[in-house]
């Protein structure tokens, strides 16, 4: 049973790896963070730059629609548990998780990566995400990001 298990974790951890290089080979640039934060005013929308962070780092394991892979990456949208706690959320997109969660009665095995966001995109992403797919979250601020990037060092 535990050949299994290990098996199939296995199998996650490499359609991970997979997709990561499918988005890497996607021509991303360092730049598109300063290209996030001009482009939200340029538009006049609160959460654009967010969505563009968002559109290049979280869509390919929680998709367009935030609602995540069944078993493996979880929903954004509608997520008891990304709503729970809004300082978790963030310190899941800094530093990553392997853990097992349950999302809306709902198991999720998949690893997520750290996101290796600024304090400013990570607040965009997860303003996105919280004002997004049906969602009527927290407001996260650079200084909620810094204050739980402090307690992890």
């Amino acid at each position: 049973m535990k050949v299994v298990s290990f098996n199939k974790a296995l199998i996650v951890f490499v359609g991970f790896l997979l997709m990561n290089l499918i988005l890497i080979s996607c021509g991303g640039d360092e730049t598109s963070s300063s290209q996030a934060s001009s482009s939200a005013t340029e538009s006049n929308m609160p959460y654009a730059g967010g969505k563009m962070i968002y559109q290049k780092t979280c869509i390919t394991c929680h998709q367009a629609d935030g609602k995540g892979m069944q078993g493996i990456y979880p929903p954004l949208a509608g997520s008891d548990y990304l709503l729970a706690d809004k300082y978790r959320a963030i310190k899941q997109v800094l530093k990553g998780s392997m853990n097992k969660i349950t999302v809306n009665g709902a198991n999720y095995q998949g690893v997520m990566t750290p996101q290796g966001l600024n304090d400013s995109d990570v607040a965009q992403v997860l303003n996105y995400v919280y004002h997004s797919f049906g969602n009527n979250g927290f407001t996260v601020t650079s200084a909620d990001v810094k204050a739980v990037k402090d307690t992890i060092k």
